[in-house]
């Protein structure tokens, strides 16, 4: 079962031996410093399934390993139920990272020698399992995941996107994904540079722009959400081979999702381009680099007493 390893026992007992996949948790130690879960016997926290999709993301990605995130992060979505206040409790995935699949991380994650501690204890939108289950939050449309899939298509959306205040807002999430769709259906050059200017320059605009009041959200439907979390406990395992559903919880307006793609087709054609290095020595030097994001989805909600 899963249960809460603070950051404190992570920092004490990852070495660089687990970073680098040489050496295993020590597994005993851990679990003395996990807390179990309140409702310790629930179906959504049993590990098992979880293991089971690692496994099969290792073994079908292992030739292209960042694609896995896009195969995973619905998946994961939907095998780990929960509310937003449970998934904003980073110890969660301190345990689920260094108890459960840490072999994953590493597989995953590995570069010069060794992952990224904060792969393993790190931001939402950092942590290896959270930015994935936060994605799949974020850019789904009600039970759709679709566009999960798509904003997973290349890593910026993750490493960048995610960050955003902004992001927090449905139609807005919505529209940047089909941007991006339409973007990445081109072949682009560079697409992540256009992800990381168009990022930037609407959560730059959001500062000025209401985008709620310009496209505003339709109310979510908490009773479904619970429902959804409750069959869990007789759901079976999501497919491997087709998206799984999520919550029905509310679609977002399409209206308010075209009100602001031509705002956010505006704003691609008029970003900087932050260049990566140039190509040739001929070419110009590289764009100044884009303003820092303002950082933090609104993790905490103001959401009924059950879900507290």
């Amino acid at each position: 079962m899963l249960g809460l390893l603070p950051d404190t026992a992570v920092a004490k007992y990852l070495s660089r031996g687990m970073q680098s996949g040489r050496e295993n948790p020590p597994q005993v130690a851990l679990r003395k410093a996990s807390t179990p879960l309140r409702d310790t016997e629930a179906v959504r926290w049993r590990t098992p399934p979880i293991r089971e999709l690692v496994e099969q993301a290792m073994t079908r990605f292992d030739d292209n390993r960042s694609s896995a995130d896009g195969w995973l992060a619905p998946r994961l979505h939907a095998t780990l139920r929960m509310t937003r206040a449970e998934a904003a409790d980073g110890r969660l995935w301190n345990h689920l990272a260094m108890l459960v699949a840490p072999d994953y991380v590493v597989w995953r994650h590995k570069q010069a020698e060794v992952a990224q501690s904060s792969r393993f204890c790190g931001p939402h939108y950092t942590q290896c399992f959270s930015r994935l289950w936060w994605a799949a939050e974020l850019f789904r449309d009600g039970p759709d995941y679709g566009p999960v899939r798509v904003a997973c298509t290349t890593q910026d959306v993750l490493n960048t996107t995610l960050r955003l205040d902004v992001i927090d807002h449905r139609p807005t999430a919505q529209a940047l994904v089909r941007v991006f769709e339409r973007l990445f259906s081109t072949r682009a050059a560079r697409p992540g540079d256009h992800v990381n200017a168009l990022s930037s320059a609407v959560n730059a605009a959001g500062s000025t722009l209401v985008y709620d009041v310009l496209a505003p959200d339709a109310p979510r439907l908490y009773d479904e959400l619970h429902d959804w979390i409750t069959e869990s406990e007789e759901a079976p395992p999501v497919h491997w081979e087709r998206l799984p559903e999520g919550p029905d919880d509310g679609r977002v307006p399409q209206a308010s999702v075209e009100a602001l793609v031509p705002l956010f087709d505006k704003l691609l054609a008029e970003a900087p381009l932050r260049r990566r290095g140039r190509t040739h020595p001929s070419e110009p030097s590289p764009e100044p680099s884009l303003p820092v994001q303002r950082q933090g989805v609104s993790l905490e909600k103001d959401l009924p007493p059950w879900m507290a």
